[in-house]
C-alpha cells in the first residue's frame, strides 16, 4: 500500500517570523550612532580646554615666573623653537621691484619688466602665462631656485618702449592682474 507522504501530520514545519530589513537597518543606524556620540562625547572630555594667559602691565615677580615655567605643557608645535632661529636677511639697497598699484604713466626712461606672478606649481605658472596669452600678451615663466624651493616666475618683457609698457600696464588693471614692476639694467 502506498503512502501519501506530503499530508502527514505533526511533522509540519513552522515558519519562524522574522523581523522586515527595515528593522536591522534602523537597528544598526542605532549601534552606530550611539558608538559615534560615545566617541564624541570621551574625545571633548579628553582634553581640558587651554586658557590664554592675560597679559599684564605689571612686572610678575622672578619666583612667579619661574612657577610658571614649571607648569607649562609641553608645547605640541615646533615652530615655536623653529621661527626665532630664522634670519631675515635685509638687503641694503633697495630694490627696483614694486607693486604696480598706481595707474600714474611711467615716464622715467629704462627697460622694465612686468611679473605677473611667482608660483610653486609649474601648472598655476602655466594657467597665468596662458590667461595672458588670451589677452594677446606674450609672457615666459622663468624657474627660479631659492634656498632648497623652486618657484616658477610669469614675466613679461623686458619694454624699453614706455608707451607699450604703459599700455600693458592698463590692460592688465582692466582685468585685474596685479603685477610687480621691476626696472632692469639701469
Amino acid at each position: 500500500m502506498t503512502r501519501d507522504y506530503k499530508r502527514r501530520p505533526g511533522r509540519r514545519k513552522k515558519k519562524v517570523a522574522q523581523p522586515p530589513g527595515w528593522i536591522w537597518m534602523l537597528f544598526g543606524l542605532g549601534v552606530g550612532l550611539s558608538v559615534a556620540m560615545w566617541v564624541y562625547l570621551y574625545d571633548r572630555q579628553a582634553e581640558p580646554p587651554t586658557q590664554q594667559p592675560v597679559a599684564s602691565t605689571q612686572q610678575e615677580p622672578a619666583s612667579a615666573k619661574a612657577e610658571q615655567e614649571t607648569r607649562k605643557e609641553p608645547t605640541r608645535f615646533s615652530f615655536y623653537e623653529v621661527l626665532p632661529k630664522f634670519e631675515v636677511v635685509i638687503p641694503e639697497t633697495e630694490s627696483s621691484a614694486q607693486a604696480d598699484t598706481h595707474p600714474v604713466p611711467i615716464t622715467e626712461p629704462g627697460q622694465y619688466v612686468l611679473q605677473a606672478g611667482s608660483f610653486k606649481n609649474f601648472a598655476d605658472a602655466d594657467r597665468m602665462q596662458a590667461t595672458l596669452g588670451l589677452l594677446g600678451l606674450e609672457a615666459r615663466v622663468q624657474k627660479v631656485s631659492i634656498d632648497s624651493d623652486t618657484w616658477h616666475r610669469v614675466r613679461l618683457g623686458p619694454y624699453s618702449d614706455l608707451d607699450l609698457l604703459n599700455r600693458n600696464r592698463e590692460l592688465l588693471r582692466r582685468n585685474q592682474i596685479e603685477v610687480i614692476r621691476i626696472r632692469v639694467g639701469d
